[in-house]
């Protein structure tokens, strides 16, 4: 376990993406205790309605990776515009090809981590909506910074979701 101070801990805990280390391997007690310290985060009345799937079965992952490329196509046509900015270009840049990146490897990263609301919220009021988002959110950070303490490397990844039924389908969880 890395020795961070809090500050250190909050201020370098970024997303990883070129630099994964896609060959180290990563003992299951290793994620089971990150998820025990995600599950201490903040959430709403107390209540957890989401949990954390783990992957990592090599066809499983190749087929979120093959939605996330799919996604990338998406999202490419989302983030061509340009700013007024020079440096917020360069900084898009950047996201850009670190996005490409992944795409090309995400299906060799050791383990998925994914979290999961287990309750649809479309068509609910937006209160409803924001405190179940709210409350998925402290624990996917909170899994972020305790990976981060056992020196793994973590990514907010999102572009599978524009296929979320076929992901759903892939870990065999509940679409509706």
């Amino acid at each position: 376990m890395l020795d961070l101070s809090p500050r250190e801990l909050l201020t370098t805990t970024h997303a990883v993406r070129k630099r994964l280390d896609l060959t180290k391997p990563i003992e299951r007690e290793v994620i089971e205790e990150c998820i025990a310290i995600a599950q201490q985060a903040p959430t709403r009345s107390n209540m957890q309605d989401w949990h954390f799937v783990v992957v990592t079965d090599s066809d499983k992952k190749a087929a979120l990776a093959e939605l996330y490329r799919k996604g990338e196509e998406a999202y490419l046509i989302l983030s061509t515009f340009k700013f007024d900015d020079p440096k917020r270009n360069a900084t898009q840049e950047r996201i850009v090809s670190s996005a490409k990146y992944l795409v090309e490897h995400l299906k060799e990263v050791p383990v998925h981590v994914i979290p999961c609301i287990e309750a649809r919220t479309e068509g609910q009021p937006i209160f409803v909506q924001s405190t179940v988002w709210g409350s998925i959110a402290p624990a996917s950070w909170s899994f972020m910074l305790a990976a981060r303490c056992y020196g793994l490397g973590t990514s907010w990844t999102g572009l599978h979701l524009f296929f979320e039924e076929e992901a759903a389908n892939i870990l065999n969880i509940p679409y509706k």
